[in-house]
C-alpha cells in the first residue's frame, strides 16, 4: 500500500523522485524518503509526515545524483517515524532499499541476522531486506560483478515470505539499480537513455507512455540506457514494452480544488469511454476478450463475484442484474473472507473478480484459489496489464482513467456500467428477452447526459452539508437495488468525513436499528424502484416520527413535503438507477468533508490500493 519511485538516467534524480512521490501520496503519507547515488556513495534523506516535508531537509537541494529510489509510506510494521521511514540500509551502508508490501517472516529473518552480527535501528519488516542482501553479498566468493549482485538479491528474495516490490541500490554499482516484485505492483517506464520505476503508472505517465510490466520474481538490472530482465532462476528474458494510452493530464487537478471533485465530474466521460463501442441500440454486446458460449453459460451452477470495499458494492449491482437478466444464481463475496472459508467452487462455477487497480492482494489470492479449484476466472480492472488481469483466464476493462483520490467515485460507476454490459452480453448469448435488453441498452447510452443533470444538484447538496457536517451518526436506507447504493453512500461518508455511518435495508429498521434513531439524526433514503417506493416511504415515516431529518434521493413521484430535502434525479431503468443515485451521495460526502476542513483526497489511515492482506 506504500508508493515507490525510482529514476536512472542523466537528469538530476531528486526532483523527479519527489515529484513522483507527490503523485503517489494516495498510496501512503505517514513518512517519505529518497536515496541517491552521490560521489561520496549512497545518501539517504527521509522524514516523518507528508512528502512535502522532504523539501525542508538540510542538504536535499545539494543532491546531484542521477540515480535514485524513493518511498512514501503507509505504516504496517512500526509507527510513523523518521527511523521507520524508507529507504532502509544495511549496517555497512552498501545497499539502500525501498519496499512496498509485507514480509511475513521478518521476525525469523531478523533473529537470524542478529545471530550473524547485524543490528537493527527501526521497527519495520523492511530493514531485514538490505541486511539479508548484504549477508548473501559477503558470502558470494565465487561470483563477481553483476552476477554476484543479482545472485545476492535473488537469494535474499527466496528467503522472504509475503509480498514485495523492491528497488535496490548498491554503492559498488554506481551506474545501476535492481528491481523485483512479488504480489506487489511495479512498472518500469522506458525513456531515451533513462528509465523510470513506479508502483503505479500515473506517477510517471508525464515522462513516458512505454512501460514494462513485471511478473512475480522477475529481476531487472537497470542501466541508464537498458533494462535486462531475468526469471526466478536468473535466466535472461526478452520483454516488450506496452504503450499506455492514458492522458498524463488525467492525473492533474486541472483547476478543481481536489482530485475527488474532479473525478466526480469526470464520470460522464469515464462511462462514455467504458461503454465505448461495445454495443449500440441495434447491435449485440461485443467483448473481443471473451469467448463464452451458450453451452458454457447454460452449464453454470453459480457465479461468484469477489471484490473488496467499493468494488464489492459494484459486484452487488452485478449480482442483481445477472440474476434478473440471466437467471444464473450469483453470490457476492468479500475477497478477504472468500478463500478462508473453503468456498464451493468447481468447473461449473464462473468467478468474477473486480479491482480498480488490479493489484488488490486479497482479490488476487481469491482468484488464484478459484483457478486451483477448476473455475473459469474473469477479471474486471481499470489497469491494463495489472496483476489480476495477468492471472485471470479473461479480462475486461473499465476506461475511467487514473483515479487519484482514495475514495473511489468514477471507478465505481464505471465498474457498475461494465457489470451491467457484461450481464447483457451473457443474456444475449443465452437468448433471453431481446426487447428488455434493447430498452436497457438505450438507457445505458443515455447515462452520461443524465449524470450531467445529477451534477447540477451540487448547490442544494452543499447547503445541506453545511447543516449536518457536525453530526456524529448518519444512516442510509433503501430496498432492493437501492440498498446497494445505501452501502456505497455510507462507505463514502465514513471514508472521508470520519462520521459514523451505517446502511440498512429499509425493511430491517424495525429489527433493531430503529433503536438508534432519535431527534435530529439524519437518515438518507434512496428510492428508485417503483415497486418498492411505498414500502420505503413507510419505513421513512417511522424515522420521521422519531424526529429524524430526511435526505431523499429519488426519481419517483412522491410527496416532497414529507421530507426535509428531496433530490430529484432523472428517471432510468431500475437496473442502472444506482449509477445516478450514487452521484448525490458522493457529493454529499465530499461537501461534508470540506465543511469539516479535512483532506478529501487523502483520508486518514487509508490508502488507494490495498496491496497487502
Amino acid at each position: 500500500m506504500c508508493g515507490i519511485v525510482g529514476y536512472i538516467g542523466k537528469q538530476k534524480a531528486s526532483p523527479i523522485l519527489i515529484n513522483g512521490l507527490l503523485r503517489l501520496e494516495y498510496r501512503g503519507y505517514d513518512s517519505a524518503g529518497i536515496s541517491t547515488i552521490e560521489s561520496e556513495g549512497l545518501v539517504v534523506m527521509k522524514n516523518k509526515g507528508r512528502v512535502k516535508n522532504l523539501y525542508n531537509l538540510d542538504g536535499i537541494d545539494n543532491l546531484k545524483g542521477t540515480i535514485g529510489i524513493a518511498h512514501t509510506r503507509w505504516a504496517t510494521h512500526g509507527k510513523p517515524s523518521k527511523e521507520n521511514a524508507h529507504p532502509h540500509q544495511d549496517n555497512s551502508k552498501t545497499f539502500s532499499v525501498v519496499h512496498n508490501g509485507i514480509i511475513e517472516n521478518y521476525n525469523e529473518l531478523r533473529k537470524f541476522l542478529i545471530d550473524n552480527g547485524y543490528n537493527f535501528y527501526s521497527n519495520t519488516d523492511t530493514e531485514v531486506i538490505p541486511n539479508l542482501i548484504h549477508y548473501y553479498y559477503t558470502k558470494q566468493t565465487k561470483e563477481t560483478g553483476k552476477t554476484k549482485l543479482l545472485t545476492s538479491v535473488k537469494n535474499a528474495c527466496c528467503d522472504l515470505k509475503g509480498s514485495f516490490a523492491l528497488e535496490i541500490l548498491c554503492k559498488d554499482f554506481a551506474d545501476n539499480m535492481i528491481v523485483v516484485r512479488k504480489d506487489s505492483p511495479l512498472v518500469i517506464g522506458k525513456g531515451i537513455d533513462e528509465n523510470y520505476i513506479s508502483s503505479d503508472i500515473p506517477a510517471i505517465l508525464s515522462f513516458t507512455r512505454n512501460f514494462y510490466l513485471l511478473n512475480d520474481f522477475e529481476y531487472v538490472f537497470l542501466s541508464r540506457d537498458s533494462a535486462e530482465f531475468y526469471d526466478k532462476d536468473l535466466n535472461r528474458l526478452d520483454k516488450k514494452t506496452q504503450n499506455i494510452e492514458w492522458n498524463a493530464t488525467s492525473s492533474e487537478k486541472n483547476g478543481y480544488e481536489d482530485f475527488m471533485l474532479k473525478e466526480i465530474h469526470e464520470q460522464p466521460t469515464a462511462i462514455r469511454e467504458t461503454i465505448g463501442a461495445k454495443f449500440s441500440e441495434n447491435s449485440k454486446c461485443e467483448f473481443d476478450e471473451l469467448k463464452f458460449t451458450k453451452e458454457y453459460l447454460s452449464s453454470l451452477n453459480k457465479i461468484y463475484i469477489v471484490a473488496c470495499g467499493t468494488a464489492m458494492h459494484a459486484g452487488l449491482v452485478g449480482k442483481n442484474i445477472i440474476e434478473k437478466l440471466c437467471q444464473i444464481p450469483t453470490e457476492v463475496d468479500i475477497a478477504s473472507e472468500f478463500r478462508y472459508r473453503n468456498p464451493l467452487i468447481d468447473d461449473k462455477t464462473l468467478c468474477i473478480f473486480i479491482s480498480q487497480s488490479g493489484e488488490t492482494a486479497d482479490t488476487i489470492a481469491a482468484l488464484k484459489l478459484s483457478k486451483q479449484k477448476g473455475a473459469k476466472t474473469l477479471a474486471v480492472s481499470n489497469v491494463i496489464g495489472s496483476s489480476i488481469t495477468r492471472e485471470a483466464d479473461y479480462s475486461i476493462y473499465t476506461h475511467a482513467g487514473p483515479e487519484i483520490a482514495v475514495a473511489s467515485t468514477k471507478a465505481y460507476t464505471s465498474q457498475v456500467v461494465l457489470m451491467v454490459i457484461l450481464a447483457i452480453y451473457f443474456a444475449e448469448i443465452l437468448e433471453k428477452d431481446s426487447e428488455k435488453l434493447y430498452e436497457l441498452k438505450k438507457e445505458i447510452l443515455n447515462l452520461p447526459a443524465k449524470i450531467e443533470t445529477c451534477l447540477k444538484l451540487k448547490n442544494k447538496i452543499q447547503n445541506f452539508a453545511k447543516e449536518i457536517y457536525q453530526e456524529k451518526d448518519i444512516f442510509f436506507i433503501g430496498r432492493g437495488i437501492d440498498e446497494t447504493v445505501a452501502r456505497e453512500g455510507s462507505l463514502k461518508l465514513k471514508e472521508i468525513s470520519y462520521i459514523h455511518s451505517e446502511s440498512y435495508p429499509a425493511g430491517e429498521l424495525k429489527h433493531g436499528p430503529i433503536a438508534l434513531i432519535e431527534k435530529d439524526i439524519t437518515v438518507v433514503g434512496i428510492m428508485t424502484d417503483s415497486t418498492l417506493v411505498e414500502k420505503t416511504i413507510s419505513n421513512l415515516q417511522e424515522v420521521i416520527t422519531r424526529g429524524a431529518k430526511t435526505f431523499i434521493v429519488t426519481n419517483q413521484k412522491i410527496d416532497n413535503s414529507m421530507f426535509d430535502i428531496v433530490l430529484e434525479i432523472p428517471e432510468t431503468s431500475p437496473y442502472i438507477s444506482t449509477i445516478l443515485s450514487i452521484i448525490p451521495l458522493q457529493l454529499l460526502s465530499y461537501y461534508i468533508s470540506k465543511e469539516k476542513g479535512l483532506d478529501v483526497d487523502k483520508p486518514r489511515n487509508l490508502a488507494k490500493s490495498v496491496t497487502v492482506e
